[in-house]
């Protein structure tokens, strides 16, 4: 796990006295909302609230609330572990309870009387005034017990998480002198977390991020409201299609709302099971990263079918538009390359164009910025057969294409073995494409020429990695590019264009049907 920690640090943006109540009504009923004033650990790790915890799984029972059906992350560790144990499933009314016990993350569960205070970064939960003292030691005075958490997912990587804001879960008697009256009444549960670290990153953005929010917010079907640390208006403006189909509420921005807001059970942090994937072991209903890749699609049909309208309304009545392909002409399968520029660019990548073509595939060269849209990112690949990209962020677009029909080929440069494989290679396969991983020679990358034939930097850049991770970045990620030697490279294009007309990928206009088998006449 330490080559996580070197290498993951470059995969990086009026008061009012008065309270009205209001209803507010939503597509499942109501809510009431007044106005606002304004590698592993241990095999079995004692919980903070004095359970002991027997990692990875635990048996769901309906007298439980949903709240705490929740598999454990992939860290490692599956095999000793009683598997069926239960984590936090006998915490009572008043609660809080916290599994701290995973290499990933940590996840606090609070029922009860539930009120967020902004101003203090707390989230209080209010005991009955003949609650048992006993169930924790007075922390100070009226407080019965004291949590703090960094609701973010890469708890093992320290100078990450040293950024993170930190929140105080305090549960308190409820006659307490310092009561905060509730300005919004939910009746929903909440999910607390931040989008601070990495977030600005793609890759981290969805196996940090959008993922986890999957695995952990799945089984409320959409009755949950995400509270958000670190809220930042255009990461919930880039992920807009994808929000509403995990919750059917509005976020809310934890640091910028001074209101306070009540629940009556919340979890704070977020489950995360593996690179890039949903474990279906781990999950309530058995979802999978190819039930999650769907939602995708769910989500971004819409924009995509507007895309495709305002597309043909551009080009209806234009003489010069493209006429169509004849009925009995075959398509051609569709090739896109994720293009970079600066480090890790293929230098010779007009080559590999032609190359390509001449094959046989339709190729498109797409090279995402910040600023892309989503769906449009989405809507290009969705409908290609074959992807080709360098090692990098953006290979997390693999996400994007329809899993049992289609082909990522990574180009993999010196140095970057362990990363291409664990971060897109293994989550690729899991998704059902067809991987293929294209390891550069010395000569093919442009570090030959700064570096003598036999320095280690060219012969041996595992030793190279163990030095630390400023080698890796200095070295292997902002200084080296590569130029494919085209007559090696063309076995795997063959490869790849021998699958996709070897299998069914019936699409429709812009791709927005998905592949069904694996045995069919590729059309």
């Amino acid at each position: 796990m330490e080559q996580h920690q070197r290498y993951n640090q470059l995969k990086n943006g009026g008061d009012e006295e008065a309270a009205t109540l209001v209803f507010v009504w939503t597509n499942r009923g109501c809510y009431r909302r007044r106005r606002p004033k304004i590698l592993s650990f241990l095999l079995l790790s004692l919980l903070s609230c004095g359970f002991i915890l027997a990692p990875h799984f635990f048996s769901f029972s309906s007298a439980l609330s949903h709240l705490y059906f929740f598999g454990v992350q992939n860290d490692g560790l599956a095999g000793d572990l009683d598997v069926n144990a239960p984590v936090c499933s006998s915490i009572s009314n008043g609660s809080v309870c916290c599994d701290r016990s995973h290499f990933r993350s940590d996840i606090c569960f609070m029922k009860g009387d539930i009120r967020t205070h902004s101003p203090t970064s707390s989230v209080f939960l209010y005991s009955p005034k003949n609650s048992d003292d006993n169930v924790s030691s007075t922390v100070d005075g009226d407080e019965l017990q004291h949590e703090k958490i960094k609701p973010y997912t890469r708890k093992w990587e320290t100078s990450v998480m040293a950024t993170i804001d930190e929140l105080n879960l305090i549960s308190k008697r409820r006659n307490s002198d310092v009561d905060h009256s509730c300005d919004v009444i939910h009746d929903v549960p909440a999910v607390i977390f931040s989008t601070g670290g990495y977030t600005g990153n793609v890759y981290h953005e969805f196996n940090d991020g959008i993922i986890p929010l999957y695995i952990t917010s799945q089984q409320f079907d959409k009755e949950v409201v995400f509270v958000i640390l670190e809220y930042h208006d255009w990461w919930v403006m880039k992920y807009s299609d994808i929000l509403p189909h995990l919750s059917s509420y509005p976020p809310l921005d934890f640091n910028g709302d001074n209101r306070t807001h009540c629940f009556t059970e919340a979890i704070t942090g977020l489950r995360i099971h593996d690179e890039l994937t949903v474990d279906p072991i781990l999950m309530k209903n058995n979802e999978s990263i190819v039930d999650f890749r769907n939602l995708l699609d769910r989500a971004y049909r819409p924009r995509i079918t507007g895309l495709i309208r305002k597309e043909q309304e551009k080009t209806s009545g234009c003489a010069l538009a493209t006429p169509k392909r004849m009925h009995n002409q075959p398509k051609k399968p569709k090739l896109v390359i994720l293009s970079r520029k600066g480090s890790r660019a293929i230098t010779n990548q007009n080559i590999l164009v032609k190359a390509a073509e001449e094959i046989g595939f339709e190729v498109h060269v797409l090279r995402p910025e910040p600023t892309t849209e989503l769906a449009k990112i989405y809507m290009e690949l969705n409908s290609s057969d074959v992807m080709i990209g360098v090692h990098g962020a953006a290979m997390t677009h693999f996400l994007f294409m329809r899993p049992r029909c289609s082909v990522f080929i990574q180009v993999i440069p010196l140095g970057t073995d362990w990363a291409a494989e664990t971060y897109y290679g293994e989550p690729a396969r899991k998704l059902g494409l067809k991987y293929i991983g294209y390891k550069i020679g010395r000569r093919e990358s442009s570090l030959v020429d700064e570096y003598d034939k036999d320095d280690p930097v060219l012969t041996d850049p595992s030793s190279l990695n163990q030095k630390g991770w400023e080698y890796t970045k200095k070295i292997y990620l902002e200084r080296q590019t590569v130029k494919l030697d085209l007559t090696r490279f063309r076995k795997r294009l063959l490869r790849a264009y021998d699958y996709i007309t070897r299998i069914s990928s019936p699409v429709s206009a812009f791709g927005l049907m998905k592949c069904d088998s694996l045995d069919t006449t590729h059309t």
